[in-house]
């Protein structure tokens, strides 16, 4: 172990997870595109990059585990590009909740890749391009230490999901993804205005300064901080999908195609991420007069949006459709931990983001397996041919319906546990329990009605529409990636002791916020940030003199 963290890459651990899928996806680039042709040297370049791809996301899981083992002995692992100090440089910091979602979304990347590379990625172009670039804006918001950059890898992942939202063309896509991409644009300046006033009343966009800086705004000033506070909230609700700003989320995911839909089950976790490291640390308690600036709105919208969530899912009428609500009602579950604003709410939101974010990714690639054996019918939830696989496919329906809903012995059941006993003596006790426990039985109830229309109501003489299903099954490529994202929620349920132990560990560290000030700006520039000013001080006019000088110089 020593020899290991002594070696030289080991120091640039912290980094790599964005480097890597950014050069892999300049040399997909580099190597071409097929270009939509079936032409030998056209294929040959497809196959290479899938090879490519396949090989650094492979690469990338490796290193998020690393990482998950340092930060599991509580190492904070500062990275200072180009050597300059915090606050003034630009600084990547993994923590035991960064690392937890470096992780997390490679364990979704790997086997989402796998299942594209079964012959969807040659549907449109530079899909395997626009994935890395995808990778690096996702693993850059989970190790940026500041804001701003925060803002900068939110624009990369966006703009690299713009391109992943339309590939394989259609109408409905084009259509679905330009109020996509022009909701994602206002928020983003939104995202600006936030960051702007921020900085106008600390002089500070690093994570750690601003959790120093916060605390000592007061007076207009601290009112113009918690004003930003809100409109980043605006910003992170609408990338989280909180209600009411989660209506875009169902049609988008529905458009989308399968895997490009369970990559972006890890891209609301961003949203979800962002507001607990700012408005969990940044305006957490020790925040002053801009203390829980969020916490009177917070926890009643994702109630809301948990409830908005089962509705839809409820109401929907394809499979997609229905998985896509479930990610909102996901959502907020997950945000309803965060609103408790304490280690214990926290550490269970973690440990439930984790499963819930893996169950619908698998569900999405599920949903595409079993529309693609039921003919013209596809995913609607109508009566239709009887699929070609229907104990396989009617398996894993059970065992995400089961860990969705929160069913024991799997973890949706031990997270929602959690969260319950974390919310015993809140105000909102008893809202929280009952959407909990409303909302997984809703869920049950909507996932059940739709396995029975999907694999009992079946048609055995002929297609709804007169198509004709498919005969063969769906191949082991895909079915390995859709069972490896599902088979991960048993293997939750399996480490669920040592999984609940790091994601309790990962809140109470969140807490600690000397801890992280400390690592990130050392002692001294501890010291020095404490005793400057709270903002920028203005140079004050020069004084009158007092009398009049009536000497020259003289040559």
């Amino acid at each position: 172990m020593t020899a290991l963290t002594s070696a030289w890459w080991w120091q640039h651990l912290p980094v790599l997870p964005v480097l890597l899928p950014a050069f892999t996806a300049m040399a997909l680039l580099i190597l071409g595109d097929h270009g939509g042709t079936s032409s030998s040297h056209a294929d040959a370049r497809l196959r290479w990059a899938r090879r490519i791809g396949l090989v650094s996301v492979a690469l990338g899981l490796g290193l998020a585990a690393l990482l998950v083992w340092q930060a599991a002995g509580g190492v904070l692992a500062v990275y200072r590009v180009g050597d300059w100090p915090a606050p003034y440089g630009i600084v990547l910091m993994v923590d035991r909740l960064g690392a937890m979602m470096l992780l997390l979304t490679s364990l979704i990347a790997l086997p989402v890749l796998v299942y594209a590379s079964g012959g969807w990625d040659a549907h449109g172009r530079y899909f395997h391009a626009m994935f890395q670039f995808q990778l690096m804006g996702l693993n850059g918001a989970f190790v940026t230490g500041d804001l701003f950059n925060l803002f900068v890898f939110f624009e990369v992942l966006l703009i690299a999901s713009y391109v992943l939202m339309v590939h394989g063309h259609g109408g409905q896509r084009f259509k679905v993804g330009l109020h996509y991409v022009v909701l994602n644009l206002l928020a983003s300046a939104l995202f600006l205005i936030g960051v702007s006033l921020l900085y106008a009343r600390t002089g500070t966009l690093n994570f750690a300064d601003l959790a120093l800086r916060v605390p000592m705004v007061q007076g207009p000033d601290a009112m113009v901080v918690q004003a930003a506070g809100l409109v980043l909230l605006v910003v992170f609700g609408f990338k989280a999908a909180l209600a009411p700003l989660s209506m875009w989320l169902p049609a988008t995911y529905a458009a989308a195609a399968a895997p490009v839909a369970a990559l972006f089950a890890i891209m609301t976790k961003v949203g979800v991420y962002a507001i607990l490291r700012v408005h969990g640390v940044v305006f957490g308690p020790e925040a002053g007069h801009s203390a829980l600036a969020a916490e009177p709105l917070l926890l009643p919208l994702a109630l809301a949006t948990s409830v908005l969530g089962v509705l839809g899912a409820l109401a929907a009428h394809t499979l997609e459709r229905l998985v896509a609500w479930l990610t909102v009602a996901s959502v907020g579950t997950i945000l309803v931990g965060i609103g408790l604003f304490g280690s214990a709410g926290w550490g269970a939101s973690l440990y439930y983001l984790a499963n819930s974010t893996l169950v619908v990714a698998g569900l999405f690639l599920l949903s595409e397996l079993v529309a693609s054996q039921r003919g013209d019918a596809a995913d609607r939830l109508v009566p239709a041919a009887p699929v070609a696989q229907p104990a396989l496919l009617g398996t894993l329906m059970l065992l995400a319906a089961a860990s969705a809903a929160g069913l024991p012995p799997l973890p949706g059941f031990i997270g929602k546990l959690l969260m319950l006993e974390a919310s015993s003596g809140h105000g909102w006790q008893g809202a929280i329990w009952a959407v909990i426990l409303g909302a997984g039985f809703l869920t049950l109830l909507g996932l059940a009605r739709a396995g029975s229309v999907l694999f009992w109501h079946v048609q055995s003489d002929r297609v709804q529409g007169g198509g004709s299903a498919a005969g063969a099954g769906a191949s082991p490529r895909l079915i390995s990636a859709t069972l490896a994202l599902l088979g991960a929620t048993v293997a939750m349920s399996v480490w669920a002791a040592p999984i609940q132990r790091y994601t309790a560990q990962a809140a109470e560290q969140l807490l600690d916020r000397a801890a992280y000030a400390r690592a990130v700006l050392g002692e001294a520039g501890l010291a020095a940030q404490t005793a400057r000013p709270y903002r920028f001080p203005i140079p004050a006019a020069a004084p009158a003199p007092t009398q009049p000088n009536t000497q020259e110089a003289k040559p």
